[in-house]
């Protein structure tokens, strides 16, 4: 079945191959770690609320709680979760030229993305390592773990950029910008 663009879509549930099946399930475990850690923010939120507010004893830990799981939900997003076309982006110039033109943009963008994370993952890496040695004030969770989501964003920018730009030098790039 063609969708117009010359680009063939599945035709069934029997169409969905392996690949499709794995990439929606590791879909549906990131969106439920998303939503857990979202849960868990909001949780401690409403308990350090009632803590602070309705017994009169503010709890020291659920800040850190609310920091941590704010952090790892925003980074954990941004790397499995969205997709480039639900970022914020200012495409004035973009579209207004004639797609090919479109296409070498997108190319660049995707190239100096992944070149410019992948420069900076070793530094990253090094920092995130080094911050083994400290560890938070209340919950005493070492910060090399507190921020390791930041390093599995970068790897996942860095794949996505990739791919986008396989998906680009490729036949059915039309799809892509």
């Amino acid at each position: 079945m063609s969708d117009g663009r010359g680009t063939e879509k599945a035709s069934g549930p029997r169409s969905v191959g392996r690949t499709g099946r794995l990439t929606a399930w590791l879909r549906r475990g990131a969106e439920l770690v998303g939503a857990a850690l979202l849960a868990a923010m909001f949780g401690a939120f409403l308990l350090q609320v009632l803590m602070r507010y309705v017994v009169n004893q503010p709890l020291e830990w659920s800040l850190e709680i609310c920091l941590i799981t704010y952090v790892w939900f925003v980074f954990w997003t941004l790397a499995f979760l969205m997709d480039e076309r639900e970022h914020v982006a200012f495409g004035l110039i973009y579209q207004s030229v004639a797609p090919p033109v479109r296409r070498i943009m997108a190319m660049l963008s995707a190239a100096m993305i992944a070149l410019a994370f992948s420069a900076a993952l070793p530094a990253t890496w090094d920092f995130i390592s080094f911050m083994a040695i400290d560890s938070t004030w209340v919950l005493h969770l070492r910060f090399d773990l507190v921020f390791f989501v930041f390093l599995l964003f970068m790897v996942a920018a860095i794949a996505r950029a990739l791919l986008r730009l396989w998906r680009l030098a490729g036949r059915g790039w039309t799809t892509q910008i």
